[in-house]
């Protein structure tokens, strides 16, 4: 294994860990996320069944993605048309993230960190699996 595959597992691991801490927003009550909420300086979480149901799905579908990136980093090459996939797809995915984050007035901070750092991530997973499948033909 060459020292950029090593780096590449080691990204997909820690970005992986990152998004199953999302499970914790499962399932916490609606008190800590409205707490959370209020604390990020966006005033009282409205407390519509949609509401919980929009931020804890997508708590679990973060998780779901965490646990993604775990599985296919143990075979890099096994699972590099995978990894192509979801360095696409969350390019699109951060690129789609900041342009709803603006349209629906987040605080800037929150845009900057979400869709750039998503977009940068996948574009990351996208060359490192394209120079990985390079080194495999010579």
């Amino acid at each position: 294994m060459t020292r950029r595959e090593r780096l590449f597992k080691l990204v997909l691991r820690i970005v992986g860990s990152a998004a199953l801490l999302a499970l914790v927003a499962v399932v916490i009550p609606y008190s800590w996320m409205n707490a959370i909420h209020q604390w990020l300086g966006m005033d009282r979480l409205p407390a519509e069944p949609i509401v919980g149901y929009l931020a804890r799905s997508t708590s679990a579908f973060y998780a779901l993605l965490g646990g993604l990136l775990w599985v296919v980093s143990f075979d890099l090459h096994r699972y590099r048309p995978v990894l192509i996939y979801i360095g696409s797809a969350i390019i699109f995915f951060g690129v789609t993230l900041f342009a709803i984050d603006l349209l629906e007035g987040m605080p800037l901070w929150w845009s900057l960190g979400e869709g750039p750092f998503n977009t940068a991530f996948g574009i990351v997973v996208l060359v490192l699996a394209y120079r990985m499948g390079s080194k495999q033909g010579r």
